[in-house]
């Protein structure tokens, strides 16, 4: 699977070449599934915020709103009672999954219930589109400062990627977000780490990363 791994979404045009670039293709060409699962398990998002990231509302709007040649929803927590025989099809015939924020815990929970985790090494061109959380459960861990499900045992998510994600950095609305704050988290988890801004995006393709942005970030090493 390839990844753009995203703080804010599609947010500049550099960002937007990155995904064009992994697709292989344009966005107006290719098939595209959005997975709202995270946000269920932030207590500060609900079925106000899920409508939107669907509908490609604002803020959500630089992932379902790009323009997909075909755009539908994948439920995570669905999926368990339907069968694999039938959404398996869905997964393996997108393009894209947009995989949006909230909780990632709560993600990566259920990506495991439901079967996804284990689909996605058999998916070399599928492009997994994180914002946020959505980015962050690709890591091996998220810090505990970012852990809002009761139900979580620990900060432990996929370890697709072997580093960590701070999302939102300097942002307008999240006051904590600061620099200062992303150099205690990341020393903190003893292992790589990034801290991107919503104008910062990262690409993993055949082992190879990069930072693609038009705003800030700092690499931590481990």
């Amino acid at each position: 699977m390839k990844l753009l791994l995203t703080s804010g979404g599609v947010t500049n045009e550099s960002i937007r070449d990155a995904l064009v670039d992994l697709l292989g293709k344009p966005i107006a060409a290719s098939r595209a599934l959005c997975v709202p699962t995270a946000q269920w398990g932030q207590p500060m998002l609900g079925p106000v915020s899920v409508r939107n990231f669907v509908v490609g509302e604002p803020p959500w709007h630089p992932m379902t709103g790009l323009g997909w040649a075909s755009l539908g929803v994948l439920e995570l927590t669905a999926l368990p009672s339907i069968g694999a025989q039938r959404w398996v099809p869905w997964v393996r015939e997108a393009d894209a999954l947009l995989v949006d924020g909230g909780e990632a815990t709560f993600l990566y929970h259920w990506m495991r219930e439901s079967g996804l985790s284990g689909l996605i090494a058999s998916l070399p061109e599928t492009v997994w589109v994180g914002l946020s959380a959505g980015s962050m459960v690709m890591a091996p861990r998220i810090g505990s400062d970012f852990v809002n499900w009761a139900a979580a045992p620990d900060d432990r998510t996929l370890g697709v990627v072997d580093f960590s994600i701070y999302p939102h950095l300097d942002h307008e609305q999240l006051p904590d977000n600061t620099m200062a704050d992303a150099e205690r988290w990341a020393a903190d988890l003893g292992g790589p780490a990034y801290a991107i801004d919503d104008q910062t995006a990262i690409t993993v393709a055949d082992g190879t990363v990069e930072v693609v942005s038009e705003g800030h970030w700092r690499a931590f090493p481990a």
